[in-house]
């Protein structure tokens, strides 16, 4: 059962650059969402068209979008607020996520201020761990950045 389904309400990505789709669960510890990955996907034509796999950096990219939407679907930061990646750590590719894989996306919240986010999350595609990261966000509009 999830939460919500309407993610651009929350993050200001759009296709082909918006990674969630669903937030199933969300609280001030952390949240789960989940994002399937097809063919369609715009990434997949290059990387490899013969052995099609999500690359790593859009694994990362997809947790800190996860984390970020359940932020704002918790109304933790003012409407319209921006998250800009600004570390990316402890970063670590275990198994391949290809076309049709649904990625569940475990985040855990280590710090949130007004300013900053720092979170840590885990990429499962069933139970295998596909990925994890440790990343911070800088939080503000895009004139204060």
């Amino acid at each position: 059962m999830s939460v919500t389904k309407d993610i651009e309400s929350l993050l200001p990505h759009r296709k082909p650059f918006l990674f969630v789709d669903e937030i199933l669960s969300a609280d001030e510890k952390g949240s789960v969402s989940t994002r399937t990955f097809t063919e369609e996907d715009f990434f997949f034509q290059g990387h490899f068209p013969q052995y099609p796999v999500v690359p790593g950096v859009i694994l990362v990219e997809t947790m800190a979008q996860a984390g970020g939407a359940a932020l704002s679907f918790q109304k933790v930061f003012e409407e319209n607020a921006l998250f800009f990646l600004a570390t990316v750590d402890k970063v670590k590719f275990r198994h391949q996520v290809k076309p049709g894989d649904t990625v569940r996306l475990e985040v855990t919240n280590l710090r949130v201020s007004p300013k900053m986010v720092k979170q840590s999350g885990k990429a499962y595609v069933g139970e295998n761990l596909a990925a994890e990261a440790e990343w911070m966000c800088l939080v503000g509009s895009g004139s204060q950045m």
